[in-house]
Protein backbone atom coordinates (compact mmCIF):
# COMPACT_ATOMS: atom_id res chain seq x y z
CA UNK A 1 0.00 0.00 0.00
CA UNK A 2 1.53 3.31 -1.11
CA UNK A 3 1.42 6.20 1.31
CA UNK A 4 0.02 9.54 0.23
CA UNK A 5 2.47 12.17 -0.92
CA UNK A 6 3.66 14.24 2.03
CA UNK A 7 2.06 17.62 2.30
CA UNK A 8 2.33 20.83 4.27
CA UNK A 9 -0.54 22.50 6.09
CA UNK A 10 -1.77 25.97 5.28
CA UNK A 11 -1.91 27.99 8.51
CA UNK A 12 -5.04 29.84 9.64
CA UNK A 13 -2.76 32.26 11.51
CA UNK A 14 0.85 33.08 10.70
CA UNK A 15 1.24 34.70 14.10
CA UNK A 16 0.06 31.60 16.00
CA UNK A 17 2.16 29.28 13.83
CA UNK A 18 5.29 31.43 14.28
CA UNK A 19 4.78 31.72 18.05
CA UNK A 20 4.32 27.95 18.36
CA UNK A 21 7.48 27.40 16.29
CA UNK A 22 9.47 29.90 18.40
CA UNK A 23 8.32 28.15 21.59
CA UNK A 24 10.13 25.08 20.22
CA UNK A 25 13.19 27.19 19.37
CA UNK A 26 12.43 26.95 15.67
CA UNK A 27 11.73 29.50 12.95
CA UNK A 28 8.45 29.22 11.04
CA UNK A 29 9.33 28.00 7.55
CA UNK A 30 6.83 29.25 4.96
CA UNK A 31 6.89 28.04 1.35
CA UNK A 32 4.92 29.80 -1.35
CA UNK A 33 3.40 27.29 -3.73
CA UNK A 34 1.36 27.07 -6.91
CA UNK A 35 -0.71 24.19 -8.27
CA UNK A 36 1.24 22.32 -10.92
CA UNK A 37 4.61 23.77 -9.88
CA UNK A 38 7.05 20.85 -10.18
CA UNK A 39 9.74 22.63 -8.18
CA UNK A 40 7.23 23.26 -5.38
CA UNK A 41 6.50 19.53 -5.33
CA UNK A 42 10.22 18.76 -5.27
CA UNK A 43 10.86 21.04 -2.27
CA UNK A 44 7.70 19.92 -0.44
CA UNK A 45 8.03 16.17 -1.05
CA UNK A 46 11.81 15.81 -0.75
CA UNK A 47 12.66 18.35 1.94
CA UNK A 48 10.05 20.25 3.92
CA UNK A 49 7.30 17.64 4.40
CA UNK A 50 9.69 14.83 5.48
CA UNK A 51 11.55 17.23 7.80
CA UNK A 52 8.22 18.36 9.27
CA UNK A 53 7.05 14.77 9.70
CA UNK A 54 10.31 13.96 11.53
CA UNK A 55 9.91 16.98 13.82
CA UNK A 56 12.94 18.80 12.38
CA UNK A 57 11.10 21.93 11.18
CA UNK A 58 7.83 23.78 11.59
CA UNK A 59 6.81 24.29 7.97
CA UNK A 60 3.66 25.53 6.27
CA UNK A 61 2.69 26.54 2.75
CA UNK A 62 0.83 29.46 1.20
CA UNK A 63 -0.81 29.15 -2.24
CA UNK A 64 0.01 32.33 -4.18
CA UNK A 65 -3.28 32.08 -6.11
CA UNK A 66 -5.58 31.45 -3.10
CA UNK A 67 -7.88 34.44 -2.83
CA UNK A 68 -10.64 32.47 -1.06
CA UNK A 69 -9.09 31.44 2.26
CA UNK A 70 -8.59 33.86 5.10
CA UNK A 71 -5.22 34.10 6.75
CA UNK A 72 -4.27 35.99 9.88
CA UNK A 73 -1.02 37.86 9.38
CA UNK A 74 1.76 38.37 11.90
CA UNK A 75 0.22 41.63 13.11
CA UNK A 76 -3.21 40.05 13.61
CA UNK A 77 -4.60 41.49 10.39
CA UNK A 78 -6.81 39.36 8.13
CA UNK A 79 -5.70 38.79 4.55
CA UNK A 80 -5.67 36.03 1.93
CA UNK A 81 -2.73 33.78 1.07
CA UNK A 82 -2.47 35.45 -2.36
CA UNK A 83 -2.37 38.96 -0.85
CA UNK A 84 0.13 37.86 1.81
CA UNK A 85 2.48 36.42 -0.81
CA UNK A 86 2.20 39.67 -2.77
CA UNK A 87 2.92 41.72 0.38
CA UNK A 88 6.09 39.65 0.88
CA UNK A 89 6.99 40.27 -2.79
CA UNK A 90 7.32 36.48 -3.13
CA UNK A 91 6.77 36.42 -6.89
CA UNK A 92 8.38 33.05 -7.64
CA UNK A 93 7.34 29.61 -6.49
CA UNK A 94 8.68 28.06 -4.50
CA UNK A 95 9.99 30.79 -2.24
CA UNK A 96 11.02 29.45 1.17
CA UNK A 97 11.12 32.02 3.98
CA UNK A 98 12.16 31.78 7.63
CA UNK A 99 10.22 33.83 10.19
CA UNK A 100 10.51 34.64 13.86
CA UNK A 101 7.51 35.06 16.17
CA UNK A 102 6.99 38.72 15.24
CA UNK A 103 7.11 38.13 11.51
CA UNK A 104 10.71 39.19 11.03
CA UNK A 105 12.66 37.24 8.43
CA UNK A 106 15.57 35.44 10.08
CA UNK A 107 17.51 34.24 7.03
CA UNK A 108 17.85 34.93 3.34
CA UNK A 109 14.99 33.49 1.30
CA UNK A 110 15.44 30.49 -0.95
CA UNK A 111 13.86 31.57 -4.23
CA UNK A 112 13.20 28.82 -6.77
CA UNK A 113 15.40 25.77 -7.13
CA UNK A 114 18.53 26.83 -8.99
CA UNK A 115 20.55 23.68 -8.35
CA UNK A 116 18.38 20.79 -7.10
CA UNK A 117 21.46 18.80 -6.00
CA UNK A 118 22.43 21.55 -3.54
CA UNK A 119 18.98 22.62 -2.33
CA UNK A 120 19.24 20.57 0.88
CA UNK A 121 22.57 22.24 1.72
CA UNK A 122 21.14 25.71 1.11
CA UNK A 123 18.07 24.88 3.18
CA UNK A 124 20.14 23.57 6.09
CA UNK A 125 22.43 26.63 6.03
CA UNK A 126 19.39 28.96 6.18
CA UNK A 127 17.89 26.95 9.04
CA UNK A 128 21.14 27.21 11.03
CA UNK A 129 21.18 30.98 10.44
CA UNK A 130 17.49 31.41 11.36
CA UNK A 131 17.82 29.31 14.53
CA UNK A 132 20.89 31.28 15.58
CA UNK A 133 19.08 34.63 15.13
CA UNK A 134 16.03 33.28 16.96
CA UNK A 135 18.18 32.43 20.01
CA UNK A 136 19.60 35.98 20.10
CA UNK A 137 16.12 37.59 20.22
Amino acid sequence: MASAAPTLPTPASLRSAAQAAAARGEPLVVMTTLKGCVYCELVRNNYLAPMRRDGEVVAVQIDVQDRQSTLQGFAGDTTTPADQARAWKARFTPTVMFFGPDGQELAERLVGVAVPDFFGEYLNARLVEARSKLKKN
